[in-house]
């Protein structure tokens, strides 16, 4: 699926443009990325001047000197490309929705619901790095939350209602819902679909517990057809961010850069959740001598392949578990050096027996 950067260049491809300069200092990593979302903000037009300007960037994002094709900050009577074309462009596609459902906002407690906020907050920004923000939609969004908000909510879609309603009003029937407690990984044949919905849930416990699987059962009371997907690592859901922001970059990894899921949970999977199934994983390698349990130390080199772990996360985890690591040499001393000792005690037996 293209992501908004790509349709933009494809647009000033289409106008000629092989290479864009900026009349201001563009803090993104993609350039094209940041221009059209600043055009659709209303915050400037692509202009031609009578004179080149530096910076400039070709289509492929490299440093290429001047250009008279200029993104102005400002905007001109001699606009080429300004926000109508960009949305008459974008109009030729069907972007899905990603929805976070806000139903169990009152069931958080203040320092739940700032956690929340803070996630939907970063969900946002994550948003704008592939498509718009209008493509992000809020349901259920009382004013105890917006008031909650620190992001522009006039800049993404905001639904006071239910998320079968929204669903409905813009003519959609089914959806997919991310849930951890499903039994079929998403997968790329999933990502035709018009819809992806996110529980806006933190600590899923006490009434939260069970909650998404609960936002699906609404779904399909309401006439909407859920097809329930997970996220997991490796067929098991420990490791996997549970963070909506995280859930959300996951997701867009997936359909916009074709990452494979193992490739996006990595990309961004914390450490504190790389520990988890680190904890998880170890004790299937554990080797019992006398009263030391003890695992390789090359074990580290095979979970930090698709765990996100430093040395330092493989140490703590083995003295959590109260394990030892040694390298495989190591343990086969230990081993001989055991077995030999063992035999030397039954030596010992077999004299003493003959007394």
């Amino acid at each position: 699926m293209k992501s908004l950067g790509l349709i933009f260049k494809e647009l000033l491809e289409s106008e000629g443009i092989d290479k864009i300069g900026g009349l201001h200092r563009m803090r993104g990593d993609d350039p094209f990325q940041e221009m059209a979302i600043s055009i659709l903000d209303g915050k400037g037009a692509i202009i031609r001047l009578d004179e080149p300007v530096k910076p400039a960037w070709s289509l492929d994002g490299e440093l290429v000197g001047s250009s008279r094709f200029v993104y102005s900050p400002s905007g001109h009577d001699d606009t080429l490309i300004g926000r109508e074309e960009i949305k008459r462009e974008l109009s030729k596609y069907e972007h899905p929705y990603f929805i976070i459902d806000l139903m169990y906002w009152d069931e958080h407690t203040d320092k739940e619901k700032r956690k929340l906020a803070l996630q939907l907050n970063q969900s946002y920004g994550l948003i704008r790095d592939y498509l718009w923000g209008e493509r992000l939609v809020l349901t259920w969004l009382n004013k105890r939350a917006e008031s909650s908000m620190h992001f522009p909510l006039q800049r993404i879609t905001s639904f006071k209602g239910p998320t079968h309603k929204f669903l409905a009003e813009n003519g959609m029937r089914e959806a997919i819902l991310l849930d951890p407690w499903a039994e079929k990984d998403i997968k790329p044949e999933d990502f035709i679909s018009k819809a992806f919905i996110i529980g806006g849930i933190v600590d899923k416990t006490g009434n939260k517990k069970g909650a998404t699987p609960r936002m699906g059962e609404k779904l399909q009371e309401n006439g909407i057809k859920v097809k329930r997907r997970r996220i997991s690592l490796r067929g098991d859901t420990v490791g996997v961010p549970d963070r909506i922001n995280l859930i959300l970059e996951i997701l867009l990894k997936m359909i916009f850069e074709d990452k494979k899921m193992e490739e996006a949970i990595l990309e961004v999977q914390p450490y504190k959740d790389a520990r988890w199934r680190l904890r998880k994983e170890l004790p299937k390698h554990k080797i019992k001598l006398g009263k030391m349990v003890i695992v390789e130390k090359e074990l580290f080199y095979e979970y930090s392949r698709w765990l996100n772990i430093r040395w330092k996360d493989f140490q703590k985890v083995v003295d959590d578990l109260k394990f030892i690591a040694l390298e495989k040499d190591e343990i086969r001393k230990v081993i001989t050096k055991m077995s030999s000792r063992y035999w030397r005690v039954m030596d010992s037996s077999d004299v003493l027996g003959e007394f």
